[in-house]
């Protein structure tokens, strides 16, 4: 008789449990050469990219590709490509904008795509009562007008980060004539984009299911249908790839991603990509002091974290600015000080045996070694003075509290910034009116408001790089280190990783 191993046994029964959902909508849960099976490690919380809190989470976005066409594209190297619109642009005066719009592109209803579509959504993007996390960036541009397939708009305030935002977070063309024929209830029901892919069937925390848009302007995709399968837990999804249950799978454990790639059948690649992790510091109870920032983060061994926790996958990082950046200043060094974390403790009147108490939050499994990382960084803490209560979260959670401003005083995330500028790293983690940061002091909000609109681009950058001095200075953050992400997938396949972390399907051929 066969033994099945925990990990077998944990993928079969996802498996079987998925084959009686399927069937139930009179589907097949096929394993074939026309369908690819994803084990995907977050839930799909909302269809609309462009609405709520998962709007903003980049975990997110390789289903979003697969539904809907952002304004411009981008490639797995992160570079800017045309999207919906073919061309883009400022005037010389950066007093306006002009963007040309692609033409014989088919909504999934069939319908056409028009500039008044990207108008509206332009539009309604920039209204504060629509609920888009980024509303404050589409809103700085307005009045604009249609000439055939040219559209050209007013700058309201300059933002130098505008057309990237295009290609990132929230940046999606949406329906205006179905959206406003069937509402936002409507459309999560049944949701139409231009994607490569239409959805077929969607079950909550269990699976969306996928199939080929056969009039995509960008050609037919490979995979007649895709499913990506909700899995959380990290072992849950190793056993999908093990048994066989998916054919390819993201952000597992390192060991085992070692482990599995040299397995008979399945193959391996890791690539960093634009994702760092960080600890969010809030400016309550124990944070308002420098010295217990400061010791915290110098008590922290980075590199050993990422040689012995993480098997070398990873780059240990001092700034929100991860090496491909455009801000990024390798002269910035905060540097692990056990000695000096316990001197400023001190100077605070704590130590050892008299230790400064906080909580810090953080996800599991979200992330390979997460939790672990923490565990250790925990650990590290209390040997200079810091005894900290960990509580574990999901990252849907975590969104609900940043956007409150109710994280703990310290709170793990994983920060993903695939356009590379630094406001929408720094920035935006930092600035205390964004409603993604929880550090809010007038200090750091005065140096930052001057560069929001810098013109000169030089002089942007320059600032930026000041500000992330200035925060390492302060201890006004805990920056870890820039992510490797690990994919296993079955040997029949081929993958083009993608630096921004996408694990999108149209990244993924046959061989």
């Amino acid at each position: 008789m066969m033994t099945l191993s925990r990990r077998q046994a944990l993928g079969l029964g996802t498996a079987t449990f998925l084959t009686g959902v399927f069937c139930g909508r009179n589907a097949v849960f096929a394993q074939d050469s026309s369908t690819l099976t994803i084990a995907y490690n977050v839930n799909l919380p909302s269809f609309d990219p462009t609405v709520g809190p998962s709007a903003v989470n980049p975990t997110i976005q390789a289903i979003y590709r697969s539904i809907f066409d952002q304004f411009i594209g981008q490639g797995p190297d992160l570079s800017f490509q045309p999207g919906l619109l073919t061309a883009w642009g400022w005037n010389d005066d950066k007093t306006q904008i002009w963007m040309d719009v692609r033409e014989g592109v088919k909504w999934h209803d069939g319908s056409d795509l028009t500039p008044e579509d990207v108008v509206w959504s332009l539009e309604r993007a920039a209204k504060q009562e629509t609920g888009n996390p980024i509303q404050f960036v589409w809103s700085t541009a307005g009045n604009y007008k249609i000439d055939g397939k040219r559209i050209t708009g007013d700058v309201k305030q300059f933002d130098p980060t505008f057309f990237k935002w295009m290609a990132f977070l929230t940046g999606y063309v949406m329906p205006k004539a179905y959206y406003e024929k069937v509402g936002a209830e409507g459309f999560e029901k049944k949701p139409v984009g231009t994607g490569p892919y239409m959805v077929d069937a969607y079950e909550g925390n269990a699976f969306l299911r996928l199939k080929a848009n056969p009039n995509y302007y960008g050609g037919k995709p490979v995979f007649d249908t895709v499913v990506f399968k909700f899995v959380p837990d990290a072992t849950t999804r190793v056993a999908e790839i093990e048994s066989g249950s998916s054919d390819i799978t993201l952000e597992i454990p390192y060991e085992e991603y070692d482990r599995l790639k040299g397995k008979a059948g399945l193959k391996g690649a890791v690539t960093p990509i634009s994702d760092i992790g960080m600890i969010f510091l809030n400016n309550i109870d124990a944070m308002l002091d420098k010295n217990v920032r400061l010791a915290a983060h110098h008590a922290i061994d980075k590199k050993a974290i990422v040689d012995r926790l993480l098997r070398g996958y990873g780059v240990p990082i001092d700034t929100l600015e991860a090496p491909e950046y455009d801000a990024y200043d390798a002269s910035i060094k905060v540097g692990y000080d056990q000695a000096k974390a316990k001197d400023l403790l001190k100077a605070s009147g704590y130590s050892t045996d008299k230790p400064v108490k906080f909580k810090i939050q953080t996800t599991r499994g979200f992330k390979p070694k997460d939790y672990e990382m923490i565990q250790a960084i925990v650990g590290m803490w209390r040997r200079v003075g810091i005894e900290a209560e960990i509580e574990v979260y999901e990252i849907a959670k975590h969104y609900e509290l940043r956007a409150a401003d109710q994280l703990a005083p310290a709170a793990f995330y994983n920060w993903g910034n695939a356009i590379g500028d630094p406001t929408t790293s720094t920035g935006f983690a930092m600035f205390g009116p964004s409603p993604h940061s929880v550090w809010n002091t007038e200090d750091l909000d005065n140096m930052i408001m001057l560069l929001w609109g810098e013109k000169d681009e030089k002089k942007r950058i320059d600032g930026w790089k000041a500000v992330s001095k200035y925060i390492a200075e302060q201890g006004y953050v805990i920056p870890l280190l820039q992510y490797v992400q690990p994919i296993v997938y079955k040997e029949k396949l081929k993958i083009v990783p993608n630096v921004s972390g996408a694990l999108q399907p149209t990244l993924v051929s046959k061989v």
